[in-house]
């Protein structure tokens, strides 16, 4: 009996009778990111709505294009038109016309789960993509475009991207499965300038409306951050997906003297991802120091993968 199915097993017992009811609407996917070693799951392939989560793949593909174009994350964009029929969260208030750097957008969107912030980016880079392809068109579309083609690179064969904030506007929905979104936070946590905005407990933000700068103060809505070595990554809830919740915890590097006397350094970071929770930082937190010993558990036996299909998690890196 592999670790994975035992871990299945016994969760209905560690957690209570009480959580029982909620197991048949949850999913959970946790895997230790250097090895691929897959460690809990439950419904993880099940196609779910996932809320905010998704500003994780909005972000990657707006840093992603920063990149490729030199562009300044502290360049300014203007907020777009659409941002006024939005609905949802806009806590910096902001309004068609004003101005926001790259930056502050996107801390937004990651730590406050700004809508509007998320819809900025959005328009402001397809914009940038359709006039690089010589195309007109909605830039938002072209976005949502390239979120997508970043999923199907991932390995992301289960979701589908709708819009770039998560919120269910139209009768076409997004969905995504813990799987799925457990290969995007490997991927967002890979780069440094993602892992660093997402482990910020606050931050002090500005933007310009009608020539005067107004100021924000947004707080990271992942309460679990700093606890159980947890480093980031996204909160996300909506009616029709429930409590969402991805993390990323990690440990010091294993150390350990080779023949040669040469050191080698094994990172140790734990990912978990929980969909349609009643409680995602209960749930996670249990499932953080569930992973952390199955992980040990593991190294400790030898660190063996017999079956690579079933056991190990490997998402490729479309950067290189």
């Amino acid at each position: 009996m592999t670790n994975c199915l035992l871990a299945r097993l016994i969760l209905p017992c560690f957690l209570g009778l009480n959580a029982m009811s909620s197991l048949a609407r949850e999913a959970y996917f946790v895997v230790e990111a250097n090895s691929g070693r897959i460690l809990i799951a439950q419904d993880a392939l099940g196609k779910k709505p996932v809320a905010s989560l998704t500003k994780v793949a909005t972000a990657m593909v707006a840093l992603d294009w920063a990149k490729a174009t030199g562009t300044d994350l502290g360049a300014k964009m203007v907020v777009p038109p659409s941002v006024a029929s939005l609905g949802g969260s806009n806590p910096m208030g902001l309004f068609p016309g004003d101005r926001i750097s790259l930056r502050n957008a996107l801390y937004s969107a990651l730590l406050g789960s700004d809508n509007a912030a998320a819809q900025s980016l959005a328009h402001h880079v397809g914009y940038g993509i359709l006039q690089a392809r010589g195309r007109t068109g909605d830039p938002v579309k072209a976005f949502v475009t390239e979120m997508n083609t970043l999923a199907e690179e991932l390995g992301m064969r289960r979701t589908r991207f709708v819009n770039p904030h998560g919120l269910h506007l139209s009768r076409r929905r997004g969905y995504s499965t813990a799987t799925d979104v457990a290969r995007l936070c490997i991927y967002a946590m890979r780069d440094p300038g993602f892992a660093f905005f997402v482990k910020q407990k606050s931050r002090n933000l500005s933007f310009e409306h009608e020539g005067i700068t107004r100021r924000f103060k947004v707080e990271n809505t992942n309460k679990l951050l700093g606890q159980h070595n947890i480093n980031g990554i996204k909160t996300g809830m909506t009616r029709l997906a429930g409590q969402c919740l991805a993390t990323s915890s990690e440990l010091q590097p294993l150390v350990e003297k080779l023949p040669d006397g040469a050191t080698r350094l094994t990172p140790r970071i734990l990912v978990c991802v929980v969909l349609g929770s009643q409680d995602r930082f209960g749930r996670t937190e249990d499932l953080v120091k569930q992973g952390w010993a199955l992980y040990e558990q593991w190294v400790q036996e030898g660190a063996l993968i017999k079956n690579p299909a079933s056991e190990r998690l490997v998402v490729p890196d479309p950067r290189k």
